[in-house]
């Protein structure tokens, strides 16, 4: 697993071609040649760059899914609706299809914001909406969802 650090932010031009900031081309550019999934997010109204390695793993668990279970069918239709394949070109552009900038509300300026393994691309106003905090409690949720977690044996997680 590769994990991938930093936002950015740059600008869309009217087809819908970003120009990668170069210290996230430079982060992904082992997959560079196999290329990215874009998706639509399932919580965000956002995008999800999986370099193709990261996709074809969590494609490995979802194939593990039993699809005469009509949950694991409705699931597995809804994370893959809209799903593209996608590649940076020689300039380091990438082109995002026209229903997929329209599912992310995507304007003008966009932010690429680190999500471990993959990228979010977000419209940059609801990425700075989504980040300030109005509607969550950060600390609140930083110790619902890391509370318990304590791999050191020195009481610091």
């Amino acid at each position: 697993m590769e994990t991938i650090v930093g936002t950015y932010e740059c600008k869309v031009d009217a087809k819908g071609r970003l120009l990668l900031p170069a210290p996230l081309k430079k982060q992904m550019a082992t997959s560079l040649q196999d290329g990215f999934v874009l998706k639509r997010s399932v919580f965000q109204p956002c995008l999800e760059l999986y370099p193709m390695e990261e996709w074809n793993m969590m494609m490995q668990k979802i194939n593990k899914l039993n699809r005469f279970v009509k949950k694991n069918n409705d699931f597995i239709r809804r994370f893959t609706a809209g799903v593209k394949l996608v590649e940076i070109d020689a300039l380091g552009r990438l082109l995002i299809p026209k229903d997929l900038v329209s599912f992310a509300n995507i304007s003008k300026d966009v932010v690429f914001s680190s999500a471990v393994n993959i990228v979010e691309i977000w419209d940059k106003d609801l990425y700075e909406k989504s980040i300030s905090g109005e509607d969550v409690d950060f600390a609140d949720l930083a110790e619902e969802v890391m509370g318990n977690i304590n791999d050191n044996d020195n009481g610091i997680s």
